[in-house]
């Protein structure tokens, strides 16, 4: 094969998801990356290292990554050779999203600072560091990429999305009553669909 197609799973997600896109990219081999970091800082470094390790035995490489590992590969991977892009419900304005989070659990943000972390009753940590750091680094990226939301994705609004992919010149497909997570049959027949029409 002269290509190969990386999957970058979203949070809870696993490398083994790669499977359902062998059907979709048939002329390349397929790779699910299996990655450890839950920080954009520890995602910079893991996941330079793994694509570049890949891209030196392939012509071309793309990617279809999800949710938070669509943010990780965002921060990570803008300056290397990718011959294209396809996220799905991609996590585009972390900012926002950990505000949103410090409001539904009441949190301050001299809170915040104060004690550095704060574990919620929804299962996340609040991190002031995590929020400096994507204060000071906001997202640049200009690989021809393609961007699947649903309408009903509790994480990241439509405006926000729109915002994103306006700014960055991306295309943007909604899917009417579509989640985070696409899962559903009906769900995922949109999403194959998309990525065959988009390649």
């Amino acid at each position: 094969m002269q290509k190969a197609m990386i999957y970058i799973h979203g949070k809870d997600g696993t490398a083994s998801e790669a499977e359902h896109y062998r059907a979709l990219f048939n002329d390349s081999d397929i790779i699910g990356f299996d990655y450890q970091s839950v920080t954009p800082w520890e995602a910079k470094e893991e996941f330079q290292h793994f694509f570049d390790s890949v891209r030196m035995k392939y012509q071309g490489v793309f990617i279809v990554a999800n949710s938070i590992g669509a943010f990780f590969t965002m921060h990570a991977l803008a300056d290397r050779n990718i011959e294209k892009a396809f996220f799905i419900s991609p996590i585009v304005n972390m900012e926002k999203l950990i505000s949103n989070m410090m409001i539904w659990a009441n949190v301050t943000e001299d809170q915040l600072q104060r004690e550095e972390e704060i574990q919620t009753n929804f299962g996340e940590t609040l991190s002031w560091k995590y929020l400096c750091y994507v204060r000071e680094h906001p997202i640049t990226w200009h690989i021809p990429t393609k961007i699947l939301f649903g309408e009903k994705d509790h994480l990241t609004s439509y405006d926000t999305m729109s915002d994103f992919a306006t700014k960055m010149g991306i295309p943007l497909t909604v899917m009417h009553n579509g989640e985070h997570w696409f899962h559903t049959d009906e769900q995922m027949k949109f999403l194959d669909d998309w990525i065959r029409k988009s390649s």
